[in-house]
């Protein structure tokens, strides 16, 4: 059998098992819920964004639509991509109004583009109102493209919220409708994207319903280039970025499946290249791809960032991949039972790395608002083929590359949700997870399984000894 063979394998089997297990408990505590979170105030969606309409036309240098990302109280990046001669350096102008019909400007700014960064285009626009809705749209070679929506975050007293979370997206398994769904909602404050927005698979290996290009794995930075302008031209999610702003992670397929540090199980060193290099690749894609901005020009791997959403919730998204993630267990396995007696147990092994802990540490213990979000990769809950207490081993776990694989890391996580400011615990925290392709629901508690609730169990029946909840959205 190939590697390739064996690596799709025992991938499928993994998300297989995950899909079938939906109905177990697996140790998971109690489900929980929010209350529902409305839209700010009313909004008007333009006709050229509606769904099916506005999107790029053949021809248009516009090929791959309109975005906006990271926004804030009083700006938001705008971002398209010129489809142009490889050669050319383009002049850029984008123009940010109050109204669908772009004749009450508030915003305006011209740029270039060359091939340096794909022609791709970023713009911060700024001076902007908070909680507010705005249209834009770009101008080059003699073309406007299509309007876009997008809206400031709220500053101060924040009554409701709505925000869409989404995650997995395989070209190759199937269809982006979902995303259109969203786009069609007019009452979403914001997308959060949790990661896999691409796949870097070759032909066959995750699906066949659409082909890949390139019609390979994704190795070079011209190869991941190619797959983000073909996820691109989809037109469900032009959509979606053309009705909504977004704010996005990584998780291990826009480098590489099960990634972690110093490789993945998708990257044979050698035969595929230098893992750092193609991590460079990857994330230069994706800075150039995605309308995020840069959390650390010294090191473009760190891209953990933060949001306040007025008074009502702050939201933390985590890097945990490609900074500081020790290899997962079992020689980087995908599908494997362990118990938190073998090298799970090791405090020295991270997900997070001593840097990032210390600053989800700090927002956590210092944020002043109702909620706090945490926005992040893989499952936070003990997720167990059969119970058991931490002090007998916590039982048998079945999927290392989430957090059960590096159990002291979760632990050093819980001790910062029980120690916030002035020694009382963190409340009201919402782990938002993807990955799995599949919805669970949870409260997190350091051990399940233990009915005392004094040394750090759960009750199940009235959820006393839960720290957070956990939602895990689907593909």
């Amino acid at each position: 059998m190939s590697a390739r063979r064996r690596k799709r394998r025992t991938e499928l089997a993994r998300r297989e098992f995950f899909k079938r297990s939906g109905g177990l408990l697996l140790g998971l505590g109690m489900s929980a819920w929010l209350p529902a979170c409305g839209g700010s105030d009313p909004i008007t969606q333009p006709a050229a964004a509606a769904t099916g309409g506005g999107g790029s036309q053949p021809g248009s240098p516009f090929q791959h639509g309109v975005a906006s990302g990271d926004p804030l109280a009083d700006r938001v990046l705008l971002w398209t991509r010129v489809t142009t001669d490889p050669t050319q350096t383009v002049p850029v102008d984008v123009t940010v109004c109050r109204d669908p019909g772009m004749a009450d400007v508030v915003f305006q700014a011209r740029t270039s583009t060359d091939a340096t960064r794909d022609h791709t285009v970023k713009i911060d626009a700024t001076n902007l109102q908070p909680a507010t809705t705005y249209y834009y749209r770009f101008s080059a070679l003699g073309v406007r493209s299509p309007v876009g929506r997008t809206r400031t975050l709220p500053r101060g007293q924040t009554n409701r919220l709505r925000i869409a979370v989404v995650s997995c997206a395989s070209l190759a398994q199937g269809f982006f409708n979902a995303y259109s769904r969203i786009a069609e909602r007019a009452d979403l404050d914001l997308v959060v994207h949790l990661g896999d927005y691409i796949y870097e698979s070759a032909p066959g290996d995750f699906g066949n319903v659409r082909p890949y290009e390139p019609a390979r794995e994704t190795l070079t930075l011209a190869d991941y280039r190619t797959r983000y302008a073909q996820y691109r031209r989809d037109a469900d999610l032009q959509a979606v970025h053309r009705q909504h702003p977004m704010v996005a992670i990584w998780d291990d397929h826009e480098f590489a499946d099960n990634a972690w540090s110093g490789g993945a199980t998708n990257h044979t060193p050698g035969a595929e290249g230098d893992w750092t290099a193609r991590v460079a690749a990857a994330v230069q894609a994706w800075y150039e791809w995605m309308p995020a901005r840069v959390a650390d020009a010294t090191d473009l791997r760190r891209n953990n960032r933060s949001f306040s959403l007025g008074d009502l919730a702050d939201l933390v998204m985590l890097e945990e991949r490609v900074v500081a993630r020790s290899q997962q267990l079992k020689g980087n396995a995908q599908f494997a039972t362990f118990t938190g007696t073998d090298a799970s147990a090791d405090p020295t092994r991270t997900l997070l790395g001593t840097a990032e802990e210390d600053w989800l540490a700090t927002r956590l213990k210092t944020s002043t608002a109702k909620w706090k979000l945490v926005g992040q990769g893989v499952m936070f809950a003990q997720l167990k083929l059969t119970p058991g207490r931490n002090a007998d081993g916590g039982g048998v776990f079945v999927n290392p590359d989430q957090w059960d694989g590096y159990q002291p890391a979760r632990d050093r996580v819980y001790s910062m949700l029980a120690n916030g400011a002035g020694g009382a615990a963190v409340s009201n925290v919402v782990f938002l997870t993807g990955d799995l392709h599949s919805s669970w629901a949870a409260d997190l508690t350091p051990d399940p399984n233990n009915p005392d609730v004094a040394s750090g169990g759960y009750d199940a029946a009235s959820g006393a000894g839960s720290r957070a909840v956990e939602f895990v959205a689907t593909s």
